[in-house]
């Protein structure tokens, strides 16, 4: 896609968020299975459930701006999942690797915030508060997310992995 406007740029990446969120459902099923703390498990499989209602929101966004979400292959959060697939398969300890599933985790809602926080500025400059408002919903999930991970590492996991 040729970006020459605004527009073009929050299409583009209203279409990349797409593709990310789809990847990250593939992702955190697996997640799901291989975390051993059961509150680990718990949180995946609750955000497992945000992230198929974000592949939603972003559809919607992008019937409302008239695109389809296809197209884009989300090259950064293919990138983070593959490394991070790498550095997991390279645990051999249950409690080490949940540490890991987590720091696996937290950079993908890293990437995911500021991917949502950059789309929703250029949703409200370009007057679509519907879009805007329905990104939004998905970037306070990642927040949310992102905090009850460090909680569980904080609290739990990473004492564990010690």
């Amino acid at each position: 896609m040729v970006i020459k406007s605004l527009n073009d740029l929050m299409i583009d990446l209203l279409k990349d968020m797409h593709s990310a969120e789809s990847q990250i459902v593939k992702a955190l099923e697996k997640m799901v299975q291989k975390a051993s703390s059961q509150k680990l498990k718990d949180a995946f499989d609750q955000h497992l459930k945000e992230s198929r209602e974000h592949v939603k929101r972003v559809e919607e966004a992008c019937k409302i701006v008239d695109v389809k979400p296809t197209g884009e292959k989300c090259l950064g959060i293919e990138g983070i999942i593959n490394e991070s697939e790498l550095m997991i398969a390279s645990v051999q300890d249950e409690d080490v690797l949940d540490a890991t599933l987590i720091v696996s985790a937290q950079r993908v809602e890293h990437y995911e915030i500021a991917s949502y926080g950059t789309a929703i500025t250029l949703a409200k400059m370009l007057e679509d508060s519907r879009v805007a408002e329905l990104l939004g919903q998905n970037l306070d999930n990642e927040k949310k997310t992102d905090s009850k991970l460090t909680e569980l590492a904080e609290s739990m996991i990473n004492e564990k992995a010690l």
